[in-house]
């Protein structure tokens, strides 16, 4: 036997592990074994029966929870076996939050514990509405960048491209009743930093990995920072290798166009926005 995701072993009963069983509660669930030691060996536990009693009780009283407490015996040795389930709403011990990650127990603090209260409810980061932002304060010119390029691309209904502005973010899910997503704003309003923290690319040029030459920070709305950074990174920061072909000049970038707007798409799509970005201008 193992400790792993879903088993834990203790010696004896402290109120400290009620930690795990809350994190237990809050990721897939799990046994925490009380008379086992860090080997994996039973001890055993005096009194296992009375433990067995009193054990239920608490963890309902101070973690909201029912639990299935089991008695086992190896031998003339016993200990118990506290089997909780995975809950779908968030549990805390004691105002604090943990979670079962691997062999460990985590404490989820800051974005780590945003995400996971959001999560249980059913939301993602950039789904939560923001108030006091309407539609009509998002950028003109970044919902006619979308149009051209929807256009472009022929993926999306020509009855879609003439909606109002209001039609189109509702159409892409951009809206909860009267109020606008964060995914919204990060999108189309031409100041996204108002409302997230650090919503710009940092662009720098090391010579050495402590070396920073010199560096470029891009803002705006998501499509116009994608833009953008493309044409800085172009004409600043790649070096072109020059060939001729005949009295033409032709430059070959190392990585390819198709390449560069693919990785940093995915920069920007699967960036945890969350996270507030660190002071030094970084890649």
């Amino acid at each position: 036997m193992k400790e792993s995701q879903h088993v834990e072993w203790k010696e004896s009963w402290r109120d400290d592990h009620l930690r795990w069983v809350c994190g237990f509660a809050n990721a897939e669930g799990g046994v925490l074994v009380i008379g086992r030691n860090d080997k994996g060996r039973v001890v055993g536990i005096p009194d296992a029966e009375r433990l067995l009693e009193e054990l239920p009780n608490k963890i309902r009283d101070l973690l909201g929870i029912v639990v299935d407490a089991n008695l086992r015996s190896e031998g003339e040795r016993e200990y118990s076996e506290i089997v909780t389930s995975a809950y779908p709403s968030p549990i805390s011990y004691r105002g604090h939050y943990y979670q079962r990650r691997g062999s460990t127990l985590q404490e989820l603090k800051g974005a780590a514990l945003d995400r996971f209260l959001l999560r249980k409810q059913g939301r993602t980061w950039d789904g939560v509405p923001v108030p006091g932002v309407t539609v009509k304060d998002l950028s003109g010119a970044a919902i006619r960048r979308l149009r051209a390029m929807a256009r472009r691309s022929g993926r999306v209904e020509p009855g879609s491209l003439r909606e109002p502005i209001a039609g189109l973010i509702d159409k892409l899910r951009l809206r909860e009743g009267t109020y606008l997503k964060r995914a919204a704003l990060l999108l189309f309003h031409e100041d996204p930093e108002r409302f997230v923290s650090g919503a710009f690319v940092k662009i720098g040029f090391f010579r050495t990995e402590p070396d920073l030459a010199y560096h470029d920070e891009v803002h705006g709305d998501l499509f116009s920072q994608v833009a953008s950074t493309i044409e800085i990174l172009r004409t600043k920061y790649l070096k072109a290798a020059i060939r001729y072909e005949g009295v033409q000049r032709i430059e070959s970038f190392p990585v390819p166009d198709a390449a560069l707007r693919e990785a940093l798409l995915n920069a920007l799509v699967h960036r945890d926005y969350a996270v507030a970005p660190c002071a030094d201008p970084g890649v």
